[in-house]
């Protein structure tokens, strides 16, 4: 949380599984959340959920999820809230894969006019839908999502996360209402894992590739900016602090610089994108 603070990060999206679920590779995240919202408390750092796709997840379980989430930790002073056009404070909700479900049965849940909608109840919020192909822009719209995000941190691996592309999905958004989120990443390597996919191998060169793609975020006209990732080591996103180590895993190191860096340019974008933010709401 302190290095969070410290690259002038407001928002912390956790991964997360409903009670008792996760994925293969780990544990549990639910039992956690009560740490990490003290602890982002301590720094002025607030947190949002990432819902992943868990076995199961439809309109119905995810009304329970967001019910649950909202009554358990919607009061602490750490949950995120996301000030809308209209000046309500709703929560904020990233869904990953969320063309996995179609925009029938989100309809249902993101709706106004269904009456399993959870629009204008205690539980509405802002909801994120992932943007991996052309063709699920329209699907969104029809959803009744809030917002778009990219996520991948690879440059040209989906029609989403390809930088030339964020102009025009910008336009998509401004035309439909939805918050524009692209997803920023300093490089890419995950071949330890998936030893099948060097093409999507990106090199930091020296912290370039991350200025390069906060550059195209903000020239994009971003409203949010997402970083992929804090510590996502197996896929070689990670900004935290880091020293170089041998070890039979390869990551890209971050030398010549310091282990701080990917948080000093971080910090050094976040103020360029404030600055940005009120020229353009002036």
């Amino acid at each position: 949380m302190k290095q969070l603070r410290a690259g002038a990060i407001g928002v912390l999206a956790v991964s997360w599984y409903p009670p008792g679920m996760k994925d293969e590779n780990g544990e549990p995240t639910d039992d956690i959340v009560p740490l990490i919202l003290e602890a982002a408390h301590a720094y002025h750092v607030k947190v949002a959920f990432h819902i992943e796709p868990y076995k199961g997840r439809d309109e119905i379980s995810m009304f329970n999820n967001v019910k649950y989430i909202i009554e358990k930790y919607g009061e602490h002073p750490a949950f995120y809230r996301h000030r809308t056009n209209t000046g309500k404070f709703l929560p904020l909700f990233y869904v990953y894969d969320s063309y996995l479900l179609n925009s029938e049965q989100w309809a249902k849940l993101l709706k106004h006019t269904k009456s399993s909608s959870i629009r204008d109840t205690p539980y509405d919020g802002i909801f994120i839908a992932l943007l991996v192909e052309e063709k699920h822009k329209r699907d969104i719209v029809t959803a009744g999502f809030d917002g778009v995000y990219t996520y991948f941190a690879t440059n040209g691996f989906s029609y989403g996360s390809t930088q030339r592309n964020w102009e025009s999905i910008k336009t998509f958004c401004e035309d439909n209402n939805l918050l524009f989120i692209p997803s920023v990443g300093p490089g890419y390597i995950d071949t330890s894992i998936r030893p099948w996919n060097f093409q999507n191998t990106r090199n930091r060169i020296n912290g370039k590739y991350y200025e390069m793609a906060l550059s195209a975020a903000l020239e994009a006209g971003a409203d949010i900016i997402s970083i992929t990732s804090f510590n996502e080591w197996h896929e070689g996103t990670q900004i935290e602090m880091a020293i170089p180590k041998t070890s039979q895993t390869v990551y890209l190191d971050y030398l010549p610089h310091k282990p701080v860096v990917y948080l000093e340019v971080t910090r050094k974008w976040a103020a360029i994108f404030s600055n940005e933010r009120k020229r353009w709401l002036e």
